[in-house]
């Protein structure tokens, strides 16, 4: 009876290892990004530290492949890299579908549910009301969990801050305010962002407006905005507040750009003009982690584009996250900017396959480029490059620099006829006349994460070759050289 219980054990065991195995071995599954194991995925919710752990909640319908009733699904993570699923934490009730939020630690019990309770901010997002054409379809609320987010008990009095009669009312961004001793919210209300500050999460006052000054573009809806301090190398501190639009990005479509100024409390006034945080068509809702140790800023990002995100050629799930990105302030004279880079944990899982100190273009090597990060630097007036990712089919993915801008086309990268608007343009990032000096590129299945200059330039695009990738090729005019090229495989999170 004994030996049947391990044997029974046994292969239990290996049925749910190779059914785990399976499901992240399609086609064009990321293998050290985050996906759920199955259905519909969008923005990163609640993220947040908290004893040892990374919290991922996200925009989450567990019923289908396609954007439906919102939930808040769950995962954890101790190096934000491998990823533990978790049970879904919030379910639509009958004040709405839980939309996107933020989460937070309550160190001093100000809400009054427990010492350290961690505490979901939350819109409620009611479609009948929104279907019968009235405005006040959104509001926000609350939610605490006394157990490291395993289980959730939503606040009797929701919602905690109404609609006062915008259409889009939402994305509710909190943090605590020392100064002040009051929490902050950022709110994305219409094309404007408004502050709230609340005591104890439960009542809320309007602070002010935030819309900048001579601001002609026409992004769609804002969404997913994002306030907090950073202070650049030699101390000084200065405030970032990030902002996602629906619409019309440098690209088309879904887009991130970050305003830099101050903040007093109660009002943020950008000091200089707005930045784009990511110029690829391929990066949207992109907010950072709370009570991060060191006060470090994490920034991650969803994978994808309101303009082809439901049909693009997965079957099982769709959507993944960025890799998490550790935000830096630099200043150059009265200019302030952003620096992306990827978090040291993702280096633990590379692993060096190729190397050269000194290598001439044209430069051309068949090598395995689904899950791979290149590095290289550049020789000092390269003005021209280019890259191509290809296969045996003749597929090819192309990065170039030229003019003074980086270019990158997937009009020939594989399964492009889902979308009309998936290949129709090459992206463009200009690089206001800096030079390109170091070259950052991780290649994930069916996506590439390019970091220019530190990760002072960052753009991220999505691509479905029939066949994987297997020949790199870089090449100049003039004839230039590489240095340092470097070519490392990435391991899989999900074995």
């Amino acid at each position: 009876m004994k030996i049947n219980i391990i044997l029974f054990i046994y292969f239990v065991f290996q049925i749910g290892f190779s059914q785990n195995k399976a499901t992240y071995s399609e086609q064009y599954r990321p293998q050290f990004h985050f996906t759920p194991e199955a259905k519909w995925m969008n923005d990163p919710n609640g993220l947040v530290y908290f004893n040892g752990k990374y919290h991922l909640f996200y925009q989450y319908f567990p019923d289908g492949i396609i954007w439906g009733p919102m939930h808040w699904g769950h995962s954890e993570s101790t190096d934000l890299i491998h990823w533990k699923q978790l049970p879904i934490a919030l379910y639509p009730d009958k004040l709405g579908w839980i939309f996107s939020g933020s989460a937070v630690i309550d160190k001093n019990n100000t809400a009054g549910f427990g010492k350290n309770a961690m505490i979901a901010i939350y819109t409620y997002h009611n479609d009948e009301i929104w279907k019968s054409g009235k405005k006040n379809t959104e509001s926000q609320a609350i939610a605490y969990s006394l157990d490291e987010g395993k289980t959730w008990t939503k606040y009797n009095d929701n919602p905690v801050l109404n609609n006062s009669e915008e259409q889009d009312f939402r994305d509710p961004k909190v943090f605590w305010h020392e100064e002040t001793s009051k929490w902050i919210m950022s709110l994305a209300v219409g094309d404007k962002i408004k502050l709230f500050s609340s005591s104890d999460l439960k009542k809320w006052n309007e602070e002010s407006t935030f819309q900048p000054d001579n601001d002609t573009k026409n992004l769609g809806v804002w969404e997913c905005p994002d306030l907090f301090p950073m202070k650049t190398k030699t101390g000084e501190t200065k405030w970032v507040l990030i902002i996602n639009h629906g619409d019309k990005g440098p690209n088309g479509g879904s887009c991130t750009r970050y305003f830099i100024g101050n903040f007093d409390g109660k009002t943020f006034q950008e000091t200089q003009k707005a930045l784009w945080l990511d110029y690829g068509t391929d990066y949207y809702a992109a907010v950072t982690f709370s009570n991060v140790p060191d006060d470090k800023k994490i920034v991650l990002g969803w994978m994808s584009n309101w303009q082809y995100a439901t049909k693009v050629p997965t079957e099982t799930w769709r959507s993944a996250m960025t890799l998490p990105r550790e935000l830096e302030l630099i200043k150059n004279g009265i200019f302030y900017a952003l620096e992306q880079k990827m978090v040291n944990q993702f280096h633990a899982i590379t692993k060096p396959i190729f190397s050269q100190k000194t290598v001439s273009m044209p430069f051309s090597k068949e090598i395995d480029l689904s899950q791979t990060e290149i590095t290289f630097d550049l020789e000092k007036n390269t003005d021209e490059f280019t890259i191509e990712f290809s296969n045996s089919k003749n597929e090819v993915f192309k990065i170039q620099l030229k003019n003074n801008e980086i270019i990158t086309d997937r009009s020939q990268s594989g399964k492009i006829d889902f979308s009309e608007t998936f290949a129709n343009t090459r992206q463009v990032m200009p690089l206001a006349g800096e030079k390109v000096n170091s070259v950052q590129l991780i290649l994930d299945k069916s996506s590439v994460e390019i970091l220019l200059n530190n990760g002072r330039f960052s753009m991220t695009n999505l691509f479905f070759p029939n066949e994987d990738y297997t020949i790199l090729s870089i090449k100049s005019s003039p004839k230039k050289k590489l240095k340092n090229l470097k070519i490392n495989s990435v391991s899989s999170i999900w074995k």
